[in-house]
């Protein structure tokens, strides 16, 4: 081997020489790792969003509306959020790499065709000025061949504005009285704030779960001064304000035939600690068997789950509740009751969890040493209920009838063998076998899981409401408690509101902004005309009048 330094050019041109070569060989280099760095990038996260739309597509197909899915859905979201951050982070510093370089081509994603912009938004019209001669043989003499467009998303920061309202002072030359028009209406007494800004401290305190002193600052950032028990002031006014549109949806959701119930918990303050207080929803949605009523919710705050909550919520509730086995609905099934027995129907995605708990064999494979054999009872369970499941989701949306009738034929035959196998391999295992909670948590409460099979209205699971607390279970990490009851009580209030809205495909924020600027001056006899599932923008009532 010859030394590396006998090789080195003894003149100062060759050496310049081989210093160029060599740092033109480093940025090829670069540029090709660059390129190929950018090339895997790309190829996550195309793998990435494939995987998502792939696990989407399975969930509408199978219907699967578990939280375990929905979790699942999340985090790949997630990576592929990060990776397609890194992608073109990636694709950048190839092209720039690639400038460097005369044999690389710069590498160019092949992204998914973007939609056309909305057309209802306002388009701003930059025209690029033209050069007056011909770049190329500097002649003036030209003509406008036509014109390319390329359009560009923009945001306009929120802007603030102050309304003056003008009341004009008259007096009578006959009489000598003043006349003048009422002052506008305000939320608050002698009030500030208009409808518009009142909705969005609303929505984005109890929709969006940003508490006051967050929302504080970030005004104050943009140049406004709104303290944080200003804003609470406000919050305040607005629930006394919109009590009769509450009033009005919570008839309306207790006058159904059928119920979805359940509860979450909500840490509520109190003196050096939190309690573990609840919050409680009931679900009026008759979409499954084509109903013809409105979907809505409805929600209460309490400090404990005593069972006389429920018993207070439904009290004026007679007719079906779905919602899980707890012990605290069980006063609403007595015969002793005052409007009579309410009927049981128990979700069967709860029991299906506890079996598929004992079966998930992609959770148990993570485990790895530590993990615990598959229970080949509580797979062939999951089998059974699933073939269920997958009868429900042909069935819905049909009328309760139809859905009556395909249940008699097809559901019930399963049904039967179901509660038979589950006895005989009952009979078969121990006590301590982690198999024979779920199963007799079913045959204790058969009564309850059958209910489904005599009436086409009943759903097969609680997922309605479980949908419902999904926004408390998000905002609490945010928020972290209630500072009281009647601030839970609140909670549970404009809940009510928004998710009625959502329910019924309404803005939930356009919605209370348009409420909030009509309701003091709509007669109590129209107040159902600003109920979600009737309620027009103003804009529009004008326009029809017109």
């Amino acid at each position: 081997m010859t030394d590396a330094a006998n090789q080195l050019p003894d003149d100062l041109a060759s050496a310049h020489a081989m210093i160029l070569a060599e740092r033109a060989g480093r940025r090829e280099a670069e540029a090709i790792a660059a390129r190929a760095q950018a090339v895997n990038a790309h190829s996550d996260a195309l793998i990435a969003r494939l995987r998502l739309e792939i696990e989407k597509l399975k969930r509408d197909i199978h219907g699967s509306r578990s939280e375990r899915k929905a979790r699942l859905l999340e985090q790949m979201e997630l990576q592929l959020e990060e990776l397609e951050a890194d992608a073109s982070h990636d694709e950048l510093a190839a092209e720039m790499a690639a400038r460097s370089s005369t044999t690389v081509k710069a590498f160019e994603r092949k992204r998914p065709s973007r939609k056309p912009f909305p057309e209802h938004l306002p388009r701003e019209r930059v025209v690029i000025a033209a050069p007056h001669t011909c770049p190329c043989c500097g002649s003036g003499k030209l003509a406008k061949l036509g014109e390319d467009i390329t359009e560009t998303l923009e945001v306009i920061p929120r802007q603030w504005k102050v309304i003056q309202t003008v009341r004009e002072k008259f007096t009578c030359r006959e009489c000598e009285k003043i006349t003048q028009p009422p002052a506008p209406f305000h939320v608050t007494p002698r009030g500030f704030a208009g409808p518009n800004l009142l909705a969005m401290i609303l929505f984005e305190k109890f929709g969006q779960h940003q508490p006051l002193n967050r929302q504080s600052e970030r005004y104050a950032r943009e140049g406004i001064d709104l303290s944080l028990s200003t804003l609470a002031d406000q919050v305040g006014a607005c629930a006394a304000a919109l009590k009769p549109v509450h009033a009005l949806i919570e008839a309306h959701v207790l006058s159904a035939d059928r119920l979805h119930g359940d509860d979450t918990t909500v840490p509520i303050l109190a003196k050096g600690k939190t309690d573990t207080g609840r919050i409680w929803t009931y679900v009026r949605d008759d979409r499954p068997f084509c109903g013809s009523s409105p979907p809505a919710a409805l929600y209460y705050a309490s400090r404990d789950r005593r069972q006389e909550h429920p018993e207070r919520h439904l009290k004026s509730f007679a007719g079906i509740l779905q919602a899980d086995a707890y012990g605290g609905y069980n006063p609403l099934f007595k015969v002793d009751r005052d409007l009579g027995p309410l009927t049981q129907a128990l979700c069967w995605a709860h029991s299906r969890r506890k079996f598929f708990g004992l079966a998930d064999i992609a959770t148990n494979a993570k485990r790895g040493k530590n993990a615990t054999p598959i229970s080949p009872v509580a797979l062939d369970a999951v089998k059974r209920i699933d073939a269920l499941f997958d009868i429900e989701r042909d069935i819905n949306g049909l009328s309760a009838n139809e859905r009556l009738q395909r249940r008699q034929q097809e559901s019930r035959p399963l049904v039967d063998e179901l509660e038979n196998w589950m006895r005989i391999e009952r009979s078969k295992l121990s006590r301590s076998s982690p198999v024979t909670e779920p199963i007799d948590y079913m045959l204790k409460r058969w009564e309850g899981f059958t209910t489904f099979l005599g009436d086409g209205r009943i759903c097969l699971t609680n997922n309605a409401a479980e949908r419902a607390l999904r926004g408390f279970a998000l905002g609490r990490k945010s928020w972290l408690f209630a500072g009281s009851d009647r601030g839970a009580d609140r909670a549970a209030f404009m809940a009510t509101l928004i998710m009625t809205a959502k329910l019924n495909d309404i803005d939930p924020q356009a919605w209370l902004a348009d409420v909030l600027a009509r309701i003091a001056d709509m007669p109590v006899t129209k107040l159902a005309e600003l109920l979600p599932w009737h309620w027009k923008p103003e804009t529009a009532i004008i326009a029809s009048a017109a």
